[in-house]
């Protein structure tokens, strides 16, 4: 579960979609290595606790970690071995559709985050895979075959993160 330095949205609970937490346990947790990876995002901070993933490796379960792209370079620095996949919308204009149409986003508030958006998508090639998110179960279908395609090349039977 990721921690977050932002306030919970109306629709999120503590511990169910994020752990919020002060900046200064932010702080905290990241001077004593216990962040696997984390990034700022939009004026607040993010990231994944190390403590949990290593458990899950460690007793032979497959992780998945839903990143942003600054998080997932740092995974790829300290696990090697991961498996990354880049979700990419079908379209810029799909992406910017999805986002007005959630309502949250002032205009220049969209405008920074589709900036954002073209710079991640630069960065497709740092990625194992790249999986188009047209409609979600077959974006999922995919993923799923990755996941199982990289068990069976790992030789493990478990998916590296």
């Amino acid at each position: 579960m990721s921690v977050t330095t932002r306030v919970p949205r109306p629709s999120e609970r503590e511990g169910v979609d994020y752990v919020f937490v002060a900046e200064a346990d932010f702080d905290r947790m990241d001077a004593s290595g216990e962040l696997l990876e984390w990034a700022e995002i939009f004026g607040h901070r993010s990231g994944t606790p190390a403590g949990p993933v290593r458990e899950a490796l460690e007793g032979g379960a497959d992780v998945l970690l839903e990143l942003d792209v600054q998080g997932a370079h740092q995974v790829r620095a300290k696990m090697p071995d991961a498996v990354l996949i880049l979700l990419e919308p079908p379209t810029r204009e799909e992406l910017e559709r999805r986002l007005r149409s959630r309502g949250t986003e002032t205009e220049e508030g969209l405008a920074v985050r589709l900036a954002k958006a073209d710079w991640e998508l630069s960065q497709a090639g740092a990625f194992d895979h790249v999986v188009v998110n047209d409609r979600a179960e077959r974006a999922a279908d995919e993923v799923a075959a990755i996941i199982g395609a990289s068990a069976q090349v790992n030789g493990t039977g478990r998916t590296p993160t």
